[in-house]
């Protein structure tokens, strides 16, 4: 079961967030204030943290700094009352992964979290699987039904990046951010020839779909 450490002063507010959690199979684990929190990340592994801005002693932006500099791996996301631009842009650049603001919607909660670990997962475990296919970013190499399948390094790229944030729809200039340091010959067009080896090379493939979003970019879609 994943640990989410709920760091919220509210008492009551803290509660709702952590029975909610609880019933959608995480394990809560409530603070009141950050040191609170300090002191339980020492005996537990958090695998994400639910943080409001507003806290006892020290304030969000500083707790996340905090946490940064123990672990910059462990997915952060802010809750707030605030829904001005310029207290998010402070949180992302400190190292939040997600910002909501209250009053929370816990169902979209729990979507958010899902995909946060999800991305965290794949940030760790280097190896993204789909169904029968299996991609692994350390060795660059895709394995569908125990088979691998030949991509280049450029194939790979794009296609890890789209399975890694499924139905998420890239423009081709962002697709090209996967490899624009390697290859400063490439143009956004070059992307488009990768799609169509792709879907090649993955026809028989019934896991995902890569589908064309018309003036716009790709999308992958697990089925």
């Amino acid at each position: 079961m994943l640990n989410i450490l709920v760091v919220e002063d509210e008492a009551k507010f803290n509660k709702i967030i952590c029975k909610y959690l609880e019933d959608h199979g995480y394990h809560a684990v409530s603070c009141l204030s950050a040191n609170e929190a300090f002191d339980k990340m020492i005996d537990i592994k958090i695998d994400l943290i639910l943080s409001d801005i507003m806290m006892p002693e020290i304030d969000g932006f500083k707790f996340t700094s905090l946490v940064r500099e123990q672990n910059k791996a462990i997915p952060i996301l802010f809750m707030s009352a605030r829904d001005d631009i310029s207290a998010k842009q402070k949180g992302f650049r400190i190292g939040i992964d997600d910002y909501m603001v209250k009053p929370i919607d816990m169902e979209e909660l729990i979507l958010r979290i899902g995909a946060l670990l999800r991305r965290a997962n794949i940030e760790n475990e280097k190896k993204l699987i789909a169904g029968s296919l299996v991609l692994n970013a350390d060795e660059t190499s895709a394995y569908l039904d125990g088979e691998e399948i030949p991509l280049t390094v450029k194939e790979f790229q794009v296609l890890y990046k789209l399975l890694s944030y499924p139905k998420k729809i890239f423009t081709r200039n962002q697709l090209m951010d996967e490899f624009r340091d390697t290859d400063t010959g490439t143009v956004p067009r070059s992307v488009d020839v990768y799609i169509t080896r792709l879907r090649e090379k993955f026809s028989g493939c019934r896991d995902f779909e890569i589908v064309t979003i018309h003036g716009v970019g790709y999308k992958a879609v697990l089925k």
